[in-house]
């Protein structure tokens, strides 16, 4: 991906860097040879980004021409918005609080350049600030009354720029530029960039370390370079052609605004945003199942109205589920009336409704993997030994899984497999884990995943590398229909 440095005058720019090209503002609007560049990271350092300057139409143009600038127009545009500098300030209150609590004045304010300031203490927060506002120099100031606000966030031009932080510029700058350039290098053969968004610390992550890197290969086989990310990477979403998130996914967190930000840069996405607000809450999923007659066991939307008609309703024992439970959290089995009204009273102080649902005892689950509206892969997935679960927690943060048994899609029962697409396709085209209970010859829907696992051994025990190797192919293909929209519109 070649990188541009564009700025009205070059000259004030001090900066050279191997393999980045700085040119001034007119030569990049008005020349065709930079019209025709494809997959350009553009560096948008130009004086003033007011409505119809310059530098307004160079991130513009930019986008217009497939390139991606930093800043671009919706981030211009956002850090006009006092609506938008006030969510910020919530979202990011607990970090402001923490390092601004060491400063004794009722004003600050705060350089950012390339991510960085020069006291390291606010490097946390320039990082999250950069982000969130991607602009290679911002300067953010805030107000303490009881509590410290942020007030503004504005970008600056090279010439607003101390003369004693250039050293520092230059260092950052060079930084940040040599960390691009090795990427550009690796990437040179590379048709496309796709990055995987990943938690290294996670314990139940959605693929393990094997997995993950027969995803690179199978990406690399296609001519695509896959990249591992990071929380800290938000602001290097753009520099992507598509994004694989294989970190647990939740609405309130960083990787559903990883899969918002992705979408909204034109990028690939799995799991899309949608799939992720309707997979990751269980009333939506009880409601959506419920109105297409998939079949699911008998199952009720508990509110404080109904809370008594529970037991008479689905006998018991009975499943409790909070509605963004995940990885069996949040989800109990209860015996007895009184069990019942207590755990109901808790999880409804935490949300208005939850879902309940008959209790049908089984050995195992299927997962029917499902992938662009069709069958990937067929799990049976044993129950843990002496639980009612395929994972038993011992409430110290240790836990034990079942047996699993890994079969082609052609021999697991058809009625299974057609009641996972059913339900699949009810949320989206991309890739599902849904799973299934057998009772004699029916089958129940119990829920939809968004982010199921793929682990190394498991879910690629029959089709081997070939499970990645369609992953990525999806990703591929979706790309190249991208690109040609984009050119054909």
């Amino acid at each position: 991906m070649p990188v541009l440095i564009v700025a009205n005058d070059p000259k004030a720019w001090p900066i050279s860097i191997p393999n980045v090209e700085v040119i001034d503002a007119r030569t990049y609007l008005t020349r065709p040879e930079y019209s025709e560049m494809r997959g350009v990271k553009l560096f948008n350092m130009c004086r003033s980004y007011r409505y119809q300057s310059s530098g307004y139409y160079v991130s513009l143009l930019a986008e217009a021409r497939g390139h991606k600038p930093l800043p671009s127009i919706t981030t211009i545009q956002d850090m006009k918005s006092q609506a938008i500098i006030r969510l910020v300030s919530d979202d990011l209150d607990e970090m402001i609080q923490k390092g601004l609590a060491p400063i004794q004045r009722d004003k600050f304010t705060l350089s950012i350049y390339f991510g960085r300031n020069m006291a390291r203490r606010y490097d946390r927060l320039c990082l999250h600030l950069f982000n969130l506002f991607q602009s290679p120099m911002l300067r953010a100031h805030f107000a303490k009354n009881g509590k410290w606000v942020l007030r503004s966030v504005a970008t600056i031009s090279a010439a607003e720029v101390p003369q004693s932080h250039w050293p520092f510029v230059v260092q950052v700058a060079s930084e940040h530029f040599a960390g691009r350039g090795a990427r550009v290098r690796r990437r040179a053969q590379a048709r496309y960039d796709l990055a995987i968004l990943v938690n290294p610390s996670e314990k139940d992550a959605p693929s393990d370390e094997k997995a993950l890197k027969k995803f690179v290969k199978a990406a690399e086989s296609l001519g695509m370079e896959a990249e591992f990310i990071g929380k800290d990477d938000y602001g290097r979403i753009a520099e992507f052609d598509a994004l694989f998130i294989r970190e647990t996914t939740l609405v309130n967190h960083h990787t559903y605004r990883f899969a918002r930000r992705a979408a909204s840069e034109g990028l690939v996405v799995i799991d899309d945003p949608q799939s992720i607000v309707r997979c990751s809450n269980k009333v939506y999923l009880a409601e959506s199942l419920a109105l297409k007659d998939v079949p699911t066991p008998k199952t009720m939307v508990v509110h404080k109205g109904n809370v008594d008609t529970v037991a008479d309703e689905l006998g018991l024992p009975c499943v409790l589920k909070k509605p963004d439970s995940a990885f069996s959290l949040g989800v109990v089995k209860v015996d007895t009336r009184e069990e019942l009204a207590e755990r109901l009273k808790a999880m409804l102080e935490d949300s208005d409704l939850i879902v309940a649902q008959e209790f049908v005892p089984t050995t195992f689950d299927w997962r029917i993997g499902i992938l662009a509206g069709r069958p990937l892969y067929a799990c049976k997935y044993f129950m843990a030994p002496k639980h009612w679960q395929i994972i038993k927690r011992d409430g110290s943060g240790g836990s034990e899984f079942g047996k699993f048994e890994t079969m082609p899609v052609e021999v697991a029962p058809a009625k299974a497999v057609r009641a996972a697409l059913r339900a699949a396709n009810l949320i989206g085209d991309g890739l599902y884990g849904v799973d299934v209970k057998q009772s004699n010859d029916k089958f129940y829907v119990i829920e939809v995943n968004d982010n199921p696992n793929m682990d190394a051994g498991v879910e690629d025990a029959v089709i081997k590398d070939e499970l990645y190797r369609r992953v990525m192919e999806v990703f591929l293909q979706r790309i190249e229909q991208r690109k040609a929209g984009v050119r054909s519109a």
